[in-house]
């Protein structure tokens, strides 16, 4: 579903301003290696700082004559899984203890990242998943998230796999943003590999996904696609359990970097959440449609 320029500069005024982030690159390198799971600090703002108004655009009447489905999401469920989570940093034997991927043994969970002025990761990526929640409900669907606050601790990415499998997701998403080095900026989709296990039936499908969701987010936020990571903001990866343990089609997206310090800049402002959880929220809905 498009997004009208006046709807737009609607939801984005009844934002307000202000100030209010997975780390890294494929294979490792960078500051903050893109983890299912850097120092978490700051807080989201709180979803019910949103009004209704803000929560989706008019529908538009398609060319073909017609009217939109007031709930085009009536039916689907859509999982959705904030990054982290804000006091990681502070029990690191929970986090740090070892789970399989089928691929390899990773951490639970990790911190995070952060920008350099310290707004977190996992309180950028709570706040955004609390927007597209309100969102993607206004639009008739069933919505769950893999974690209730930012004020605990993971849950592991083997549960966080768990939680969109046990709900049947027609789709679930992984929110994050990166940590790559300062110079690098832009943003990037990550989508499962065939690893002989229980993503290979979805492998397709969340490609499908991520394309659709790519596409929505460069057109709704103006945000660049990574200029350090992937090929055209599509990564494919095998080493991460959120993907690899998901029976449902998945992806993950790094919004863009946040020790860019451009990056960084738009992530801490409300508005822009706001924009890129419509975007986010396009996609996935023309991933359903």
């Amino acid at each position: 579903m498009s997004v009208t320029s006046k709807a737009l500069v609607a939801t984005l005024a009844l934002c307000g301003l202000g100030v209010a982030a997975c780390g890294g690159t494929s294979g490792g390198t960078g500051a903050g290696p893109a983890q299912d799971g850097g120092p978490a600090s700051g807080t989201a703002s709180p979803a019910s700082a949103l009004s209704a108004q803000t929560a989706t655009p008019a529908p538009k009447t398609p060319a073909t004559g017609g009217s939109v489905p007031a709930e085009p999401l009536k039916g689907k469920v859509i999982v959705i899984d904030p990054g982290h989570n804000g006091q990681n940093y502070k029990h690191p034997a929970e986090i740090n203890k070892q789970v399989n991927i089928l691929t390899e043994k990773k951490a639970c969970d990790t911190t995070g990242t952060a920008t350099d002025s310290g707004y977190s990761e996992a309180a950028f990526t709570w706040d955004v998943s609390q927007r597209l929640a309100k969102i993607l409900r206004s639009r008739g669907a069933t919505v769950e998230l893999t974690r209730p606050n930012n004020s605990g601790v993971g849950p592991c990415i083997t549960e966080r796999a768990a939680i969109g499998n046990k709900a049947h997701a027609n789709a679930a998403i992984s929110i994050h943003g990166d940590g790559a080095p300062a110079k690098g900026h832009g943003f990037h989709v990550i989508m499962p590999k065939k690893i002989n296990g229980p993503v290979d039936p979805v492998v397709k499908a969340s490609s499908k996904l991520g394309l659709a969701v790519r596409d929505a987010y460069k057109a709704g936020t103006g945000v660049a696609y990574s200029t350090y990571i992937g090929s055209q903001a599509l990564d494919y990866r095998n080493d991460l359990g959120g993907l690899n343990l998901s029976t449902v089609p998945k992806i993950f997206i790094e919004c863009g970097n946040m020790r860019n310090a451009g990056d960084a800049a738009k992530f801490q402002s409300p508005a822009f959440r706001q924009k890129a959880a419509v975007a986010l929220a396009n996609g996935l809905q023309n991933y359903l449609k």
